[in-house]
């Protein structure tokens, strides 16, 4: 018995075991590559084992053999002959929405325990018909999230975002008590669940310069932002805020906080991409099980030329094991 017949069969008997999901996401990008590169890095359990979900033809033309606690489920979904990396294309598009779609699949079966992505470029996805704007929005919509939160972990910094991938002038439209309450809560449940934080500090972003000045520099962070503290701080009396956010990010790296809410994608991205660029995971909450991803894209002015850094891949898979153990135990 081998290959996904074989991982089917230890994942649901041996409930120890752990099988990792890794979707290949655009093959014309770097996925291949960082994901080939994680692989040969890993020093995993035995009983871990990773299935990537792609085309073996692409990701082998950068790893050999591979481990022996590591398969191919290979689509072939892409033409061999006409392929080429750094290309946004249809075809490719499609191939990265068909990955995903099947790793769906296996863990709705329980064939696979957790999910590892790799970066999708959203001009081909949406050349191929994908009409979400993500991962994270396609995933929720396929288990029936209501609520869900992007959080970015590194090192000694975790940040969540209330809002995700819109444009900055929509971003106060977008922001009400409730969402930002949500967002925090969430966060909160899954640094005592997952991370086995016992009392999670928060810290709450303004949204304005200063947070606001108290009204003198925008009404949001009075009027929005401070009432969800005060809901969120019912259920847990270590959040705060709302604090500016020039300064919120280093009493966080101080150890003040232990885990930071952004009102926007770039408040939240800047700061912890600046620091620990290589090794930031996005890690999706809300879900019925653990799905990470590198933070980085698809990276299409590098792709195929094996100069891609592995780092934020193998910390994702990393942390989609360490995470899912968590529960196992």
């Amino acid at each position: 018995m081998t290959g996904l017949k074989q991982l089917k069969r230890m994942s649901t008997v041996l409930s120890s075991n752990i099988v990792v999901g890794i979707t290949m996401g655009d093959p014309s990008g770097i996925g291949p590559e960082v994901i080939a590169k994680a692989i040969k890095k890993l020093r995993l359990n035995k009983r871990i084992k990773l299935l990537v979900i792609g085309d073996r033809f692409v990701l082998q033309k950068f790893t050999g053999k591979l481990p022996a606690n590591c398969d191919i489920l290979d689509l072939k979904n892409v033409r061999q002959k006409k392929f080429s990396f750094g290309k946004i294309n249809l075809s490719y598009g499609r191939a990265a929405i068909d990955y995903l779609e099947k790793a769906v699949g296996l863990i709705k079966d329980k064939t696979i325990d957790c999910l590892v992505t790799a970066p999708i470029n959203k001009k081909a996805i949406s050349l191929a018909g994908f009409k979400w704007i993500g991962h994270t929005e396609y995933l929720a919509k396929e288990f029936n999230l209501k609520d869900f939160v992007m959080m970015f972990a590194a090192d000694k910094l975790k940040v969540s975002l209330a809002t995700r991938h819109i444009s900055l002038k929509e971003v106060p439209i977008h922001l009400n008590k409730e969402a930002i309450f949500k967002t925090i809560c969430l966060s909160s449940d899954y640094l005592k669940k997952y991370f086995k934080i016992r009392n999670p500090k928060i810290g709450v972003c303004g949204l304005n310069p200063h947070a606001g000045e108290n009204g003198l520099l925008g009404k949001e962070d009075n009027l929005i932002i401070k009432p969800a503290v005060e809901m969120a701080k019912r259920k847990n009396k270590n959040v705060s805020g709302p604090y500016p956010s020039d300064t919120i990010f280093y009493q966080a790296i101080k150890g003040n906080f232990d885990c930071i809410v952004a009102m926007y994608h770039d408040q939240g991205m800047i700061p912890i991409k600046t620091l620990f660029f290589d090794r930031v995971v996005n890690l999706t909450l809300g879900l019925p099980f653990i799905r990470t991803s590198p933070s980085h894209g698809t990276a299409f002015d590098i792709a195929g030329r094996n100069i891609a850094n592995p780092s934020s891949m193998i910390e994702a898979i990393k942390l989609a094991n360490k995470l899912t153990s968590t529960i196992a135990k």
